[in-house]
This record gives C-alpha cells, structure tokens and sequence, in this order.
C-alpha cells in the first residue's frame, strides 16, 4: 500500500517524541560535563564518580521495566508524560543537593523516571507508523539524544560560567515542563484522532496484525517464550554499557588526555555527537530502504545491524592514535554506528510483536542492558584510577576502548544464533 500524500500529523506526533528525547539526554549529559567542577566541589575521585554513575544505571534497569510495564497498563500518554515530569523534577534536585549522598538520590530518581522515554517512545512509533517505515521513525526520534548531547556542550559552558554549576542543572531540567504542555494537549493514539483521514489509518495498519479485542496486559512469563526479547535483551547488555562510556566519560577523556578546557564550548565533542545523528537517522533509513526495494524485515535488520557493529572495531585502536582530531573521528565513527545500531535493535521489537507487547519487552531488554551497565563504570572507575596513579591515564582508557571496539559484533554474532530458527 503507498503512502498518502499527507501524512503531517504522524510526523508531529513523531516530532513530540524526538524533543522528548532530546531533553532526555540533554539532562543526563549535565553530569558528565560538570564532573571536573565536582570532582573539585566534593573532592571525588574516579571511584566516587563511578558511584554515582551507578546509582543511575541501577535504577534506570529497575526503572526500565517498571515503567515498561506502566507504559504498557495505562497508555502512552500517560506512561510518558508522569516519566517526563518526574526526570524534570529529578534533573532540578541536582541544584540544590549539598553532598555526595544528595548527588546519588538525585541520580537514582532520574535513573527510574528517564527509563520510561524509551518503552514510551517506541511504543509511539508502533502506534503511529507501520512497519516498513519503523526504523526510519526509530532513526529521527532516536537523533534527539544526539541533539541532546550535541545542545549540552554548548548550553552548559556557558550556564557553568555566568551562573554556576547549581543553576545549570535548574535551567536544563525545567525544560520538560514545556514538554508536558505540548505532549498532553497534542497526543492521541491514532484511532483517537479525530483529524486522521481513514486513508492514513489503514496505511498505519497496513502491515500490523493486531486483533481488535481488548489488549490485557500479558505475564512476564509469556513475553520470555519469544526468541526476539531475547535477543533484544542480549544486544542492549553487551552495547549498553559501550554507550554509557560514551555518555559519562568522553568529556572527561578529553580533559584527561587532551587538556580540553569543560568551560568553553567542546569541539570534538560537538563532532561525536553531530556524527551520531547521522547515525541514527543513516540507521534507520538504510533498513527501511532494503525493506522498500523488497528485502525480508529481519534480513534488512540484521545487515544494517553487521554493518555498524563493524564501523565500531576501529576505535579499538585508539591506542596506537595520539592526534585529538583523529581520535576524535574514530570516537565520533563509533558513536554513530552506536545509533544506528540502536535504531534497528529496538526496531526488531515491533517488527515480531503485538504494539500491547512492545514496551514491555523493551523494558525487559533494557532493564538487563541497564543491569550490565552498573557494573560497568565500577570497573571503569578502578581502571582509570590504577592508571591515574601509574600516571599513564591514557592507558586505562585504551583498555575500555578495547572491549568497545569487540562488543558490537559479539552481539550481533550471538542475535544470529538465538534467531537462527523461526521466532516463536
């Protein structure tokens, strides 16, 4: 079936789930960009940071299903709007915390409320679009945490430096509250809306195969059955982590490595994290083309999904790269390849199962993806300050550069193996 002519109002729901997106992460960049100026603040070492990374990333796997499930029980209106509202108000708290516990509490009530963006976002894109075009919408909703990280480099330095780091977090955080307005006068599901043209349901519809009875909430024990939560499960927990070292500690490499002032606005990172845009949007473009001229959806899946893994292995070299710039490309390959690997794994979700099945098992597979993560910058932070103290910090970083560069293929190795027979 082609699609209709006019097809503005998915594109503006689309649109309210990209800003979303894009406060999502632009909130929880702040921290990683103020972390020199905490260090200094509280006197952290890399250790005490990798504390507070974990507090976050528990609490995200915890909040990842919960608020899966949640989305699922009351709707994506709902389900997104109390996530927004609760990470807004959380992003605030950050300003007024006067200790290192303050900054933990503060950290884990982001952690559980921002799991929701995910299970709700995706949810949305299995609502209002059919299949063929998932991954593109995946793709441009996707872009927004780049937007998000590229804004945060820009917008803080110069908040940090008129204003402190205290108003950084209040300034940021409040922009949610914007959000809110704008999500909960606009969204409806589609057979709710009443400006959508009949051509343009049964084009959403098209390709879906949703039975018309009313959708109960299904047991955990029913979602692990398919094959596809699991192997959604295995590439979150073995590319989770990768991307939350992208996320937490590029701008403290910078600093360490390349003396990179946090106070001025960051070159290199506004290179990795345009770059990443390209890859999400590239991502989800690619496999919907495949989809279009013919392919099978889970062939088209898995190609796009080999070639990103294999656009991550060069950063596993860096070692042997002692030019900022340079590095900085290879770091910016990878981190775009991240998205576009992201936009396709998640992407695999709708594509096998019913839109009442989707933001559970996104919650499911990111809660264990989140789990991994916690253990992660722990060890991050005893690598970094063994080497910090043999005075070669550099090295430690090479060494989570190289499991980096090895866990996007492990991962789409191991997915082909889990689906090398039919999903059930």
């Amino acid at each position: 079936m082609q699609a209709p002519q006019n097809r503005n109002i998915r594109w503006w729901m689309l649109s309210l789930v990209f800003l979303a997106t894009t406060i999502n992460y632009l909130d929880r960049q702040v921290m990683g960009l103020l972390k020199p100026v905490l260090e200094r603040e509280f006197s952290w070492d890399e250790k005490d940071y990798s504390y507070i990374v974990m507090a976050f990333t528990t609490t995200y796997a915890i909040g990842y299903m919960a608020m899966g499930r949640f989305i699922d029980r009351v709707g994506t209106k709902i389900g997104y709007a109390v996530s927004l509202i609760v990470w807004s108000l959380a992003s605030i708290g950050h300003g007024f915390v006067k200790s290192t516990i303050g900054f933990i509490i503060a950290r884990s009530t982001l952690g559980i409320s921002e799991a929701g963006n995910f299970p709700a976002a995706i949810k949305s894109v299995a609502e209002w679009f059919p299949k063929k075009e998932r991954a593109l919408a995946t793709g441009i909703f996707n872009s927004g945490a780049t937007v998000g990280a590229i804004l945060a480099p820009l917008i803080v330095p110069f908040i940090l430096g008129h204003y402190g780091w205290r108003q950084t977090f209040v300034w940021i955080g409040a922009l949610g509250m914007i959000w809110i307005i704008l999500w909960w006068k606009f969204y409806a599901v589609p057979e709710k809306t009443k400006t959508l043209s009949r051509e343009e349901l049964q084009y959403i519809k098209s390709d879906q195969n949703e039975k018309t009875e009313e959708k109960k909430q299904i047991p955990l024990s029913e979602l692990l059955k398919y094959k596809v939560t699991w192997s959604f499960a295995i590439g979150k927990i073995l590319t989770d982590p990768i991307w939350y070292f992208f996320m937490f500690w590029l701008p403290a490499y910078f600093s360490d490595v390349f003396k990179m002032d946090l106070t001025k606005p960051s070159i290199p990172l506004i290179i990795i994290y345009s770059g990443t845009t390209i890859g999400s949007i590239g991502g989800g473009y690619l496999s919907s083309f495949l989809i279009k001229k013919g392919w099978a959806i889970g062939k088209a899946r898995s190609l796009t999904m080999l070639l990103f893994a294999l656009m991550v292995v060069p950063v596993m070299f860096s070692k042997y790269v002692d030019n900022m710039w340079l590095i900085t490309l290879v770091i910016a390959l990878a981190t775009a390849a991240h998205q576009g690997w992201g936009a396709n794994l998640m992407t695999t979700v709708g594509d096998q199962l019913p839109n009442h099945y989707v933001s559970s098992v996104i919650g499911f597979g990111g809660m264990l993806g989140s789990a991994a993560g916690i253990i992660f910058p722990l060890f991050i932070g005893i690598v970094l300050d063994a080497f910090k103290k043999s005075g070669n910090i550099n090295g430690g970083y090479n060494i989570i550069f190289f499991i980096a560069g090895i866990s996007y293929v492990t991962a789409w190795g191991l997915i082909k193996i889990i689906n090398r027979k039919k999903t059930v």
